[in-house]
């Protein structure tokens, strides 16, 4: 059976004045049926502009060079504007970041997604409120059917969210983009809403590709995950083999970073220097300015993703892979870090060994 989503070496660029951005660089991924498939990286590292381009919402000056976006088994950029929008909001749902903009300000919440409902699945406005309602009521806000009538700045934060996903899933569809889903929540909230959106994604058998920053978010609701880093994708693994055993420098560091209650450090550990100008990218690997075991073929070389086990490239069948010229060519000093286990995948921290800075 094909899988729901297969991304095959995409390339998406933006022509600004400062010359030209390659924001997505040869990316590939799938997305089975069902799966929770999480894509993670610093700001800049290609993860919305990925969720964008999946829904072809990549507007000028930016434009999708290359590549194949097959979702059950059709090309995505091959097919008319009319045939993309009768998928997008049914077959495939987005959930962006700010759930302020996203909903309109002038139209009720209720009225919003009922009128998705009515275009994609030709019910009558009557059964577009119902089902509206039970949605609002299932996603978690009281007296759902009295706030059909309100308008989104009615709406706390945490509900506005809730709404946005009531809409996500009022088509029934295959997959949800969760673009950054809680960025704009507090703590409290935010568990809230990762608990009701895996929950929910079990119930509607949903796939979801999210969206984040954060690698606490990711083993909360994941089976695999890709790191990445300057538009390409740097290591790809289940969420448990990513948090017990990662291969790439930049997820060691990435999970170094996370604050945890109880660390016993002094200062919090963070990766040196900022992800790179896309305009002009390093030479060799793109992470090497920034990492700890970089060496001189480093700023030769520009590794692809490599299988960690065999050294051959990877494939989309590849359990773990990661870019660096370590699983192929090989480090002269390897990759030395430390990896702390206590309980569950998002409780594994990982460390840098104190020291092993090289230039």
């Amino acid at each position: 059976m094909a899988p729901l989503l297969e991304v095959k070496d995409l390339t998406v660029r933006f022509y600004t004045q400062e010359g030209v951005v390659t924001a997505v660089d040869g990316l590939s991924y799938r997305i089975e049926s069902g799966e929770k498939f999480g894509v993670v990286g610093e700001s800049g590292a290609g993860k919305s502009v990925t969720a964008l381009s999946v829904l072809r919402l990549i507007d000028s000056p930016g434009q999708i060079e290359s590549g194949e976006i097959l979702f059950k088994g059709e090309d995505l950029l091959e097919m008319s504007e009319s045939e993309i929008r009768s998928i997008r909001g049914n077959e495939i749902a987005m959930i962006f970041q700010d759930a302020q903009t996203a909903l309109n300000p002038v139209y009720s919440v209720g009225g919003q997604i009922a009128e998705a409902i009515e275009h994609h699945l030709d019910y009558t406005p009557e059964e577009a409120r119902d089902r509206t309602i039970q949605l609002l009521d299932r996603v978690g806000i009281p007296e759902a059917e009295a706030r059909f009538s309100d308008y989104p700045h009615e709406f706390s934060g945490g509900m506005q969210q809730r709404a946005i996903i009531a809409m996500a899933l009022s088509c029934d569809p295959d997959l949800i983009v969760a673009d950054e889903p809680t960025t704009a929540l507090d703590v409290t909230i935010e568990a809230q809403i990762l608990d009701e959106l895996r929950e929910l994604a079990d119930e509607f058998d949903t796939a979801i590709q999210l969206i984040t920053h954060d690698l606490g978010v990711i083993a909360e609701v994941c089976d695999r995950v890709m790191v990445m880093y300057a538009g390409k994708p740097v290591e790809k693994a289940s969420v448990e083999e990513l948090y017990y055993d990662p291969k790439h420098p930049y997820t060691v560091g990435l999970m170094s970073s996370i604050p945890r209650v109880g660390d016993g450090r002094d200062r919090l550990q963070t990766i040196p220097g900022t992800m790179p100008d896309l305009v002009e990218l390093p030479s060799g690997c793109s992470f090497h300015p920034r990492c700890p075991f970089a060496e001189e073929q480093c700023t030769r070389t520009e590794p692809a993703l490599t299988d960690v086990e065999t050294g051959r490239e990877a494939t989309l069948d590849t359990e773990h892979a990661a870019a660096c010229i370590e699983y192929t060519e090989g480090l002269s000093q390897g990759l030395t870090y430390s990896v702390e286990v206590d309980g569950p995948a998002d409780d594994a921290v990982s460390q840098y060994v104190e020291g092993d800075s090289r230039e």
